[in-house]
Parts: structure tokens; sequence; C-alpha cells
């Protein structure tokens, strides 16, 4: 599964089914593992050659999914991913693949729609403890950037004020130096930051040990096995 924030919301990258079963409904990019090849070097692969993204900031495991039936007429058990991109990356989609908003699905294949569920959860649950907002944002950006995108991966509004205080509390982000061009109202120009580090680490652990509410734990179907 990639998500991308696109338009001011999470989106996540969809391919339509051309055939059973299923056919005309939307599915996340799968594929077979080959038999020389890693987990992550096929999900690699079939992102490159079925979706053309090639430039994923962040990769990791979400869970298996084994429930009985799953896909119809056969046993199949999948692993599933979660790949984050950032807002500078535009991939050139085949034509029948397209962006769709992460809490707004249309009608999805087999348990498809669960894995996005899930996945969603993670990714805002991780934003309070780690600093994987450095996968979704440019390489630079002012705060009241940043602030949209963390907005738009949790669905509700950021104060500029607070996230800067936090993540600059707990050195995720460093000034570059640099200033944002001032707009045609004038004033101080904006400064511009940056995250510290481009692989995922906790920041705060503390929220790990809380347990999950409803607005980070994604739903869960018989069977599946989800890693945290």
């Amino acid at each position: 599964m990639v998500c991308q924030v696109r338009d001011g919301t999470l989106q996540v990258l969809l391919w339509r089914r051309a055939r059973a079963p299923h056919a005309g409904n939307w599915s996340l990019p799968v594929g077979p593992v080959g038999l020389a090849e890693t987990l992550e070097e096929a999900v690699a692969r079939h992102l490159a050659t079925k979706v053309d993204v090639r430039d994923l900031a962040h990769l990791e495991q979400l869970g298996t999914w084994s429930a009985v039936g799953r896909v119809p007429g056969r046993r199949v058990l999948a692993t599933s991913y979660l790949g984050l991109v950032p807002t500078t990356s535009d991939p050139d989609t085949p034509h029948d693949t397209s962006w769709h908003r992460a809490d707004d699905l249309p009608a999805m294949a087999f348990d498809h729609g669960d894995v996005v569920a899930y996945a969603l959860g993670r990714v805002r649950a991780k934003l309070a403890y780690t600093n994987i907002g450095f996968a979704l944002a440019p390489e630079e950006f002012t705060m009241a950037e940043l602030s949209k995108l963390y907005a738009a991966t949790l669905g509700r509004p950021v104060s500029v004020t607070n996230l800067q205080r936090v993540l600059v509390r707990r050195d995720v982000l460093e000034a570059t130096g640099g200033f944002a061009a001032s707009g045609s109202a004038g004033g101080r120009p904006a400064a511009r930051y940056r995250f510290r580090r481009h692989t995922l680490e906790v920041t705060d652990a503390f929220p790990v040990l809380r347990p999950r509410g409803p607005a980070t734990a994604g739903p869960r179907q018989p069977g599946a096995a989800p890693r945290s």
C-alpha cells in the first residue's frame, strides 16, 4: 500500500481490477514473491513495474492477512506493506491506477479495505511518537506547510505553534537557515526547517505504552495478525 499527501488529504494508490473476482472494484497493488527474492524486493519490483512507484521514503511491514476464503476459490495468505511517498514525488501512474482518499475508499476487492484502514491507523499513531513525518514531507518546509501535512494525515487541524514546540523539543527538526518568500501582505518571512534524520526513530516512548483508542486502532479481520 502506497500513501501520499495530495490535495490536502492522505491518499492511497489503487488500481481497478479488470477480471474476476471483484472485476471493476479497486485493489491495492499486489503480486507473488519470486523464489529468489525477499518480500521487500518483491514489493519494490511490483510497485516499479505495475504503478511506476520507485522512490519510497519509507517502507514497513504491516501484517499478515490469513482469513480462510479471503480470496474466492483458493487459499491465499498475504503480507501487506506500507510505503510512504513525499509530496515532491509524482509517479507516472497507468490509466487503470489512481489516487483515492484513505478515509473515503471506493468499492474495494477482497479484504483490501481492511488493510487500508489498519495502515491509516498505523500512520496516524506513529505521528505521535516517531519522526515518520519525514517520509511525507519535502526536503525543506515551513512549519505552516508541515502542519498542513500532519493535519491531512490525521484528518484534523494541527496547531502550527504546538507542532513546532513538540518537534523541536524532541530534536526532530532543525532550521536550515533559509526563509520562505514573503507574501503579498509582507510581514516577517517564515523560517524553513528539515527533518534531522530520514530513517524511522521513536522520539517519544510514552505514547507507545498507552492503550490505543478508536482513532488510532485500525479494524482487525478474522485471521489477521498485523505487526506493530
